[in-house]
């Protein structure tokens, strides 16, 4: 398994999301990273319309997951993590 600099890939992931955030937002949305693994996996929470929302999984896997790779060959996956109740 690789090795990598665990900030240094969260920051680009961050930076990545900040791209993306602006589209998710305009349908009502938002997402929030919640951490990268250092198996390359990233978790992130959807919230307001996108939370239940049927095409949720779609932005996570085509919009969010494609974006990341592209541009952060170190992430492997992303995951969806479940809101918590406040």
């Amino acid at each position: 398994m690789p090795v990598f600099d665990l900030v240094a890939i969260s920051e680009k992931v961050s930076t990545i999301l900040g791209m993306i955030r602006p589209t998710v937002q305009a349908d009502g949305g938002d997402l929030e990273l919640i951490e990268v693994t250092a198996e390359g996996v990233v978790r992130i929470r959807l919230h307001g319309a996108c939370v239940g929302c049927p095409s949720s999984s779609v932005t996570l896997k085509q919009g969010i997951e494609r974006n990341l790779r592209a541009h952060c060959p170190e992430v492997l996956r992303v995951e969806s993590v479940e809101a918590v109740d406040e």
